[in-house]
């Protein structure tokens, strides 16, 4: 498809489409391309986000253990059971469900390393690629 656009002169200038694909690559490949100083700072933030995803991490078991514990208490209580069974009941239910929160917790905690590790190969890609092109362009 050909773009028809009017420069100040009033002339018409004609631009087929692959020649604003290859200039919105060269304005991407611009933007993806930062400063150290833009690199730093995105890396401490990209570092308070992991651990404050880590803080909240930390209490999924306890969260998930509780909260098993209150529901089977309740049922319990309301099926009026000895209080002998009942604590022993809890007990296992407490632990039980405290092991499933651990397994949860450690499933996130490599899913965020795997995310991790993908997105810095693929920054080590971009950035790789960006020095090529900027050497190909000093030599011509």
């Amino acid at each position: 498809m050909d773009y028809e656009t009017v420069n100040t002169d009033g002339e018409a200038i004609v631009a087929d489409g692959a020649g604003a694909e290859n200039e919105n690559e060269e304005n991407d490949a611009r933007i993806e391309a930062e400063t150290p100083g833009e690199r730093k700072a995105r890396e401490e933030r990209e570092a308070r986000e992991r651990k404050l995803r880590a803080k909240r991490r930390r209490l999924i078991p306890p969260f998930v253990m509780l909260s098993a514990g209150a529901v089977t208490s309740i049922t319990m209580r309301i099926l009026h059971y000895e209080t002998k069974t009942m604590l022993i009941i809890l007990l296992c239910v407490l632990v039980g469900f405290y092991a499933a929160g651990s397994v949860i917790k450690y499933m996130l905690d490599k899913f965020e390393e795997q995310i991790e590790a993908a997105n810095m190969e693929e920054g080590e890609v971009i950035e790789k690629d960006l020095a090529e092109e900027d050497g190909a362009r000093s030599r011509a």
